[in-house]
């Protein structure tokens, strides 16, 4: 890695608008599971073959299992030093008329419970829903999401599919609508939120400092963030534990 702290301060000191671009590397000291790489498994199935519109189609009560594990581990796990120090750096800074947005690719809440108040999350997240019939998104913590999804869900891959009917799923609670709720989360095979997308853009548009934090930045769009203010010049800091495929582009 190449180190040059002295630089980097400089360029800090002197940012007014900075983006921090954050990914699954920041959750995965809280004990989040990644869902990627070794062992990445619920069950027998890898996150991207439950994650998908097709998979909750065909098997809407598996889905919901393996959200139901995701959200129940999520209530249990709190901020590191990470989300600490970045919603800390937001606070500090707006003291002195400076912005710091957090882009982020995580659903897990964290940077939110962590104190950060300008958090744009790309990819949704684990405590909202979405109504499969009318549309309507709302945040929901309740644990179990319904009655039916108590105590299932485990990760293990002796466990049998609890085979939950359609009905006894969660249900939308706008006036006399009763839909299936999905996960409002950003599946594979599914585009970002428009209104989202747009926001970030603007925020790429006018930061003057990009610090890139626990991403491997190889999950689109989200991996195209960071090169992109790179190649207008600004400066783009990459935190990492090891290089990426996008170090190079980096300052």
């Amino acid at each position: 890695p190449r180190v040059d702290m002295a630089d980097f301060r400089e360029v800090f000191a002197k940012a007014k608008h900075i983006a921090i671009i954050t990914g699954a590397g920041v959750s995965a000291e809280s004990g989040v599971p990644t869902f990627r790489g070794a062992g990445g498994f619920w069950r027998k199935w890898q996150a991207q073959e439950l994650a998908t519109p097709g998979a909750f189609a065909r098997n809407p009560s598996r889905v919901w299992e393996f959200y139901h594990y995701r959200r129940e581990v999520m209530l249990s796990k709190h901020p590191n030093p990470a989300h600490i120090a970045i919603a800390e750096c937001e606070k500090r800074l707006s003291k002195q008329g400076r912005s710091v947005v957090v882009i982020t690719q995580n659903i897990d809440e964290l940077h939110r419970k962590a104190g950060t108040k300008h958090l744009l999350e790309i990819h949704g997240s684990l405590f909202k829903t979405r109504c499969t019939n009318c549309g309507n998104v709302a945040a929901n913590y309740k644990s179990p999401i319904c009655p039916a999804l108590a105590g299932k869900g485990a990760p293990d891959p002796e466990t049998e599919d609890a085979a939950i009917p359609v009905e006894d799923l969660p249900q939308c609670e706008e006036d006399g609508c009763n839909g299936l709720l999905r996960p409002h989360v950003v599946w594979f095979g599914e585009t970002l939120d428009p209104d989202i997308l747009t926001a970030v853009e603007k925020e790429l548009e006018i930061c003057d400092l990009c610090l890139v934090v626990g991403t491997s930045s190889v999950v689109y769009p989200a991996a195209m963030f960071a090169p992109q203010v790179s190649a207008r010049g600004v400066p783009v800091a990459e935190f990492n534990m090891e290089a990426t495929p996008a170090t190079d582009r980096f300052r």
